[in-house]
């Protein structure tokens, strides 16, 4: 007999060999229907596989994450069937569930078109109709690489022959097609369900080396239901209405070209926008205490060196050598050459905290394929700051961080869904008491600051612990805007010390610490955020007077004057269109309010204010209108 403790504590034995359905059934059959898979332990595990030990249970049903993960998993088997199926000869490779979905590798002479996509779903939903079961086989080795190449299914081999010799392996069978897989999967396909869409092809190299052969990729999306599906594709329609490339063309804010990949070229209104920014930041860390530096562009080999720089990043640094043998690199980050400022002159204990800020373009290499907009870029600027302080100033120091950034966020129409603390890597560096300590400060620090930190186990640097800051978007989508690092290990290397209370030289701790990430990333995240209608206070033009007729040209500049004078962004269109042209391209281009006036409001001194996304209209006096806008695009940090 085995022994299963349930959720609620209570333990029940069962004979050894029973499965997760005996174990449901002997609960109810209408819960041993809605089961679709075990956690033991928390492994989780086939429903008809039996169990291997006694242990803690949970019976895990369709809306489980780990559910969706499988569900995903096995549509890629679905996925793989239907192909070899409609196409024989084809090859399967690998086909891992991802994140919303999943995708599958296929090796075929002809390639495949989107075309061949209905087919293929059709076939799928077929394969699901069948409600074939899903059972585990376990073969040995060297039987199993030689089946897969009994079959033609070579790559299938070639993973197998990687195994060590001597270990088994294990296969999934659904109907008479079967895969390589170490699990677990659902009962049967008809469990998959059909909420599942081909989204995409792609070429892949084999094994991710670009020297294999090519194989082709087929990217799907796979849901617990219909109706989540449909949200998803729903998300995904309004995503590429908000894409940041497509609003950043329309708004003339930026462009990227050929000739400098990962580098951006930014126009007037959106080096307005950054300038914005910019400046809210600066006003924002200078009332946190925050002092601001400059450090160089460029620097020597041996900085990097000594900073450990060269060793980790070098495939990843800009590198260049002069005419007198000097081998530079672009900085790729600033941590280092703040260190140098502490460096310079005798520190003490009473000026710790330090919060030394800059907003430092840095520049790395990434892949061309890699690139995306503003997103994933080569050069960029970081609003990145150092605190140095004590060990004990870092719960303190975190939970102003954590406070300051929430509030940011929230200016810049983010919320902070979640902070994710990121516990120790596998490969670390100092004691498991160090890790103790480093990682329990920062909970402390969280919770202090009103939040209970989210567990990402084993994402944190190989030297400390860190805070990632996730927000949400409009459409719900998380991005990570925000960190803060523990480092012990940079003020070793460079040599940086403070003089204690007690006359002892001492190492602080550096907190590297970043709210938006960079500007070029988190002013992508912000157009597809707002959809490109900002605020009125981050526009980069918040109005545009628009005459209706020629006679109101004189009128409509002196409206652009008084609104000007008052600090507001405004351009004037005084081309020979008619108005309704004149608002249509203007709502394009997403500017926010459109003042109209024609030879009535010149005579009354009015203007006619109408707002982006809305047919309404409101008739003020010019001193009116001047008063409320300059309210409405005063910046949140310098309100009341």
């Amino acid at each position: 007999m085995i022994d299963l403790q349930f959720p609620d504590g209570s333990v029940r034995q069962f004979p050894e060999g029973s499965s997760g359905r005996d174990v449901a059934n002997s609960i109810s059959p209408s819960l041993a229907k809605r089961t679709l898979l075990v956690r033991l332990d928390g492994q989780l595990l086939d429903y008809d596989r039996p169990l291997p030990n006694g242990g803690r249970i949970e019976l895990v049903g369709r809306d489980d994450p780990d559910a969706l993960d499988t569900i995903r998993h096995d549509t890629a088997h679905v996925l793989a069937e239907a192909v070899q199926e409609l196409f024989p000869g084809t090859q399967v490779t690998i086909g891992p569930n991802v994140e919303d979905g999943f995708y599958y590798d296929f090796a075929r002479d002809e390639p495949f078109s989107t075309d061949d996509f209905a087919a293929i779903e059709k076939r799928m939903a077929e394969i699901v109709d069948r409600d074939e079961k899903i059972t585990r086989e376990v073969w040995a080795r060297d039987e199993a690489i030689a089946h897969f190449k009994s079959i033609g299914e070579d790559y299938k081999a070639e993973i197998i022959e990687s195994i060590p010799v001597g270990e088994d392996v294990t296969l999934y069978r659904q109907g008479n097609w079967a895969d390589l897989c170490r699990g677990p999967h659902l009962p049967s396909t008809k469990a998959v369900g059909k909420a599942f869409k081909l989204m995409k092809l792609a070429g892949a190299y084999w094994r991710g080396d670009q020297n294999n052969a090519q194989l082709q990729r087929i990217y799907g999306t796979a849901w617990a239901n219909d109706a989540d599906l449909q949200a998803y594709l729903t998300r995904l329609e309004e995503a590429e209405k908000r894409d940041h490339r497509k609003l950043g063309r329309a708004m003339d804010l930026f462009h990227m070209q050929e000739e400098g990949r990962g580098m951006v070229f930014w126009h007037p209104k959106g080096w307005t926008l950054w300038q914005t920014l910019e400046a809210y930041m600066r006003r924002r860390l200078k009332a946190a205490g925050y002092i601001e530096v400059k450090t160089p562009q460029v620097l020597d080999k041996t900085f990097w060196e000594n900073s450990g720089h060269w060793e980790k990043y070098r495939p990843n640094m800009f590198v260049c050598e002069t005419v007198e043998g000097e081998i530079l690199s672009l900085k790729p980050m600033n941590c280092p050459g703040h260190v140098q400022i502490w460096n310079v002159g005798q520190r003490s204990y009473k000026e710790l905290p330090v919060r030394m800020a800059e907003f430092g373009a840095c520049h790395r290499y990434e892949p061309s394929g890699a690139l995306h907009g503003l997103m994933r870029v080569r050069a960029f600027t970081q609003d990145d700051a150092h605190i140095f302080c004590r060990e004990d100033q870092i719960v303190d120091e975190t939970e102003r961080f954590i406070r300051l950034t929430k509030m940011i966020h929230a200016d810049l129409g983010m919320e902070t869904k979640y902070i994710a603390l990121a516990t120790r890597p596998e490969i670390r560096a100092g004691s498991d008491e160090f890790w103790d300590r480093a990682e329990g400060m920062l909970a402390d620090a969280a919770r202090q600051a009103g939040v209970e930190p989210i567990i990402a186990e084993g994402d944190g640097a190989f030297y400390a612990p860190k805070l990632d800051f996730i927000v949400k978007d409009a459409i719900g989508r998380e991005w990570t805007c925000g960190t803060l690092q523990l480092d012990y290990v940079l003020p070793e290397r460079l040599g940086a010390e403070y003089v204690a209370e007690d006359g002892s030289k001492q190492r602080p701790v550096m907190l590297h610490r970043a709210i938006l990430g960079s500007f070029e990333r988190f002013i992508g995240i912000m157009i597809e955020n707002y959809g490109g209608k900002f605020p009125l206070w981050l526009a980069p033009v918040q109005a545009v007077v628009a005459p209706i007729t020629s006679d109101a040209n004189a009128y409509g500049e002196t409206v652009v004057a008084a609104l000007t004078a008052a600090g507001l962004r405004v351009e004037s269109d005084l081309r020979n269109e008619k108005i309704n042209y004149k608002i249509r391209e203007h709502s394009v281009a997403k500017v926010p309010v459109i003042a109209v006036v024609g030879r009535k409001e010149a005579e009354e001194g009015k203007v006619v204010l109408r707002r982006l996304g809305s047919q309404e209209q409101q008739t003020v006096t010019l001193e009116e209108a001047v008063a409320i806008l300059a309210a409405e695009a005063t910046p949140p940090d310098l309100l009341g």
